[in-house]
């Protein structure tokens, strides 16, 4: 017999929490497990579940509650026999917990971060009534997230689990390449601060312009890159920020598809993010080996142990600022993070963030 799990979310990505629902819903397959993912619309998520040889449900789910978005869950529920529900970020929680409660199944919900959470959310207190009796079990991606959503009233303490986000390590163990710097026309001798996600507010790229106009004071011979997905809105404000500093060593790419090999062309990575439940392009960087700078913002404090392994500063440019000039100082080229990699690859494995899943699924539908 072949247990169906119907995996939800209701962004169309590109993004760490949209990347965990794709490795969740593709790497939980096996003999006896099949997925079913439901999103919302065409775009980085339904491409990515096609290539691993998932074709998603689409059913929209825009509007503050969508009767619709409920009955065709229930129906799919019932029509593929569905054994258990796997939702992620705060609407697909509470939808899913509707339907648990209707259908009488088990509902897992994780919270990927506090973006999607507004201080004054609405209904704050139906959506928990619906996740404390819809929802078997919640999972928040690091223990700050779990106590800043437990603050909110949002989960259910004593149901509540703290999983790591996994990523493939064995995928960024490649060569380094200056093919970006010659792309982008920078001298050989450029060192090369890189930072990956998409362009919103919490990824403070405010503060790394400020810091950057700071550093290049100094060290002229740095340059910045940011990859991500751009907010047309937010970025119109970082170009006049960037005029208004005068600085030009910093590069906007857009969105990357190969993350490891965007990696594998810095001399070191730069988060400046303000808020992060977890922060999955952090574990990435140190798993390419690479220097990594970044913010105490919630999700990066768990996961630099030491100063070998990475350095944590404060959310304030001149702080970053200083690191960047001493992480420079020190000589960047070809080096390898030996204490950041081993770091990865023994607590943020796909291998291990699937065994935790795995075993929850277990406990609550007895899904191996």
């Amino acid at each position: 017999m072949t247990y169906k799990i119907l995996h939800l979310i209701d962004t169309t990505g590109p993004g760490g929490a949209e990347d965990v629902f794709i490795a969740l819903a593709d790497k939980i397959r096996s003999a006896d497990v099949d997925s079913i993912a439901v999103i919302r619309g065409e775009g980085y998520v339904a491409t990515s579940l096609r290539e691993v040889g998932i074709e998603p449900v689409i059913i929209d789910s825009k509007g503050s509650f969508n009767v619709s978005l409920i009955i065709k869950l229930c129906q799919l529920v019932k029509k593929h026999k569905v054994r258990l529900i796997q939702s992620h970020l705060l609407g697909s929680n509470v939808y899913a917990s509707i339907v648990g409660m209707i259908t009488r199944i088990p509902v897992i919900a994780t919270y990927h971060g506090m973006v999607d959470i507004s201080p004054n959310e609405r209904f704050k207190g139906l959506k928990l009534w619906f996740m404390r009796h819809g929802i078997s079990h919640f999972v928040a991606v690091s223990r700050s997230l779990a106590e800043k959503i437990k603050a909110h009233n949002l989960l259910v303490p004593e149901r509540t689990s703290v999983i790591y986000n996994g990523i493939d390590t064995a995928i960024y163990n490649g060569q380094r390449s200056t093919r970006l710097k010659q792309q982008l026309h920078l001298p050989e001798d450029t060192i090369l601060f890189g930072s990956l996600g998409n362009i919103r507010t919490s990824k403070r790229y405010d503060l790394l312009i400020e810091a950057a106009a700071i550093a290049q004071q100094t060290h002229p011979n740095l340059a910045f890159v940011v990859a991500g997905d751009p907010k047309a809105s937010l970025k119109t404000k970082l170009d006049e920020l960037i005029a208004k500093r005068n600085v030009t060593n910093i590069h906007f790419i857009g969105f990357i598809a190969d993350t490891p090999e965007y990696l594998q062309n810095l001399d070191c990575f730069l988060l400046t993010s303000d808020a992060e439940g977890f922060s999955i392009s952090t574990i990435e960087a140190m798993a390419t080996g690479l220097p990594v700078i970044a913010t105490r913002c919630g999700g990066p404090e768990e996961i630099i142990q030491n100063d070998q392994q990475g350095r944590l500063v404060a959310v304030d440019a001149k702080a970053i600022a200083e690191a960047i000039k001493e992480t420079a100082d020190m000589g960047l080229k070809s080096i390898v993070n030996a204490m950041a990699v081993e770091r990865v690859e023994g607590a943020f494995s796909t291998q291990g963030m699937l065994a935790s899943y795995q075993q929850l699924y277990r406990q609550h539908a007895d899904i191996n």
